[in-house]
């Protein structure tokens, strides 16, 4: 695989701290998470409803691809197994797309589906793009898993271009369901107590979720990274039950209920 247009010669894709180690700003995972993330039977993909739906804002933000104007370089940071970028790439033909992810197994299988991958970690500078290079960056279910998202929001802004755009997705803490789970004593779906087992809510799959949003709370924390909100939608999830489906679907429409939280945000301009 030939390294992507317009990366960095300087970082590596691989570095988790500040030179000489001062500092430390690590979001790329502890040991025991990156052992849980590295094996193969922890899902690295998500419904493909809410990647169409993202790609769908995307298309409509960056507008159409006009004959001879430049491709619209789009990362596709925390890109799994190429599933959802994949799926984005159906309504972003013509732009360029690349996967980065941390996890080595999860690079191995997006290189069957997408063009090109290439490992990344959200430090301070350890995506291996130079600054001001991205004209879009999609985060697909990834804050959740985020030790320190601050980082994290800090390394997509840099390497977005000012007015770049931001596409998050992330599991709705606040989802319908969960407001009546909370009522019951249960507890809601997407969070976890423990990475070997569930316990006290509903499901039997550990994915890893250590940070929680609701839209009034990822609108701020967007805001106070350096973003300007343009807007929060909602998405289906693809594990609620069949019968219930229909009610999810509904919920989209007032996004503070849906079951997944779409932001579209852009780097301000300084």
């Amino acid at each position: 695989m030939t390294r992507p247009p317009e990366t960095r010669s300087d970082a590596s894709p691989a570095r988790t701290s500040r030179p000489g180690g001062a500092d430390r700003r690590d979001t790329a995972p502890p040991d025991g998470l990156r052992d849980f993330y590295e094996n193969p039977a922890v899902p690295v993909a998500s419904g493909d409803a809410r990647s169409r739906r993202q790609a769908l804002l995307l298309a409509r933000a960056l507008g159409p691809v006009r004959s001879g104007a430049p491709a619209a370089t789009i990362l596709d940071i925390g890109c799994g197994d190429g599933t959802a970028a994949a799926t984005a790439a159906e309504a972003l033909a013509g732009h360029r797309l690349i996967g980065v992810d941390w996890s080595q197994d999860a690079l191995r299988r997006a290189a069957t589906r997408i063009p090109c991958a290439v490992r990344g970690e959200l430090t301070d500078g350890g995506l291996p793009f130079a600054s001001g290079t991205a004209d879009a960056v999609l985060f697909s279910e990834v804050v959740e898993h985020l030790v320190d998202p601050d980082a994290a929001l800090d390394e997509l802004h840099r390497v977005l271009r000012p007015g770049g755009h931001l596409m998050l997705s992330t599991p709705n803490l606040a989802a319908w369901y969960n407001r009546g789970l909370l009522l019951a004593g249960v507890q809601p779906v997407f969070s976890e107590v423990s990475m070997r087992r569930i316990h006290g809510r509903p499901g039997t799959q550990v994915v890893g979720h250590l940070r929680l949003y609701t839209a009034r709370a990822l609108r701020g924390f967007l805001s106070a990274s350096g973003f300007e909100v343009v807007r929060i939608a909602g998405a289906p999830y693809h594990d609620v039950p069949r019968p219930l489906r229909p009610l999810d679907r509904a919920a989209c429409r007032v996004p503070s209920l849906a079951s997944i939280l779409l932001a579209h945000a852009r780097r301000r301009r300084e």
